[in-house]
């Protein structure tokens, strides 16, 4: 099941994205999150906004992320590729999962998928889990985007008109 997280959840999330950052860590990626990202401040804030979801089974916290719907400043310029549709679009970011939960990633995204027909999402270089995720979920390596912080991120990009055209395509093949 999937729901907004609230307040009372902090402790939980706290847990995922500590095992998340762990998980990354032992698979090549310790510099995307380092020791400490996200910071409670920002995680209070995803809560306040009605933006922060998290991912449950039998009322247990297993997973979290960040969703929604408008412009992201750190998408603004693209390097070396381009969006494929200067649409509106939803953002979902911060997605971390305590790793017992086959399926997870898949989970929030056709969540976000069934709220918003267009999706951008972005991740480090190294973080190669979630580059294979997020291409088997049918989102494309668009180019180089940078966080405010100047670090570079992979831009990835969904969406249903698209996603439609392929399999029409696909189809008539």
């Amino acid at each position: 099941m999937i729901r907004l997280a609230e307040k009372t959840d902090l402790s939980a999330i706290l847990e995922v994205y500590q095992i998340a950052r762990k998980f990354m860590a032992d698979h090549g990626n310790a510099v995307q999150w380092g020791d400490s990202y996200p910071p409670v401040s920002l995680i209070e804030s995803d809560i306040e906004k009605k933006q922060l979801y998290v991912v449950t089974k039998q009322e247990q916290i297993h997973g979290v992320f960040m969703f929604y719907i408008g412009p992201e400043p750190d998408y603004a310029i693209i390097e070396k590729g381009q969006w494929k549709n200067p649409a509106p679009y939803g953002v979902v970011h911060r997605v971390a999962s305590d790793g017992t939960m086959k399926g997870m990633l898949g989970q929030c995204l056709d969540y976000c998928k069934k709220q918003y027909g267009h999706l951008r999402m972005d991740t480090h270089e190294k973080n190669l889990v979630m580059q294979h995720l997020l291409e088997k979920n049918g989102f494309e390596r668009c180019g180089i985007v940078y966080m405010a912080d100047g670090t570079p991120r992979i831009g990835y990009e969904w969406n249903e008109i698209l996603e439609t055209r392929k399999e029409t395509w696909s189809d008539q093949l």
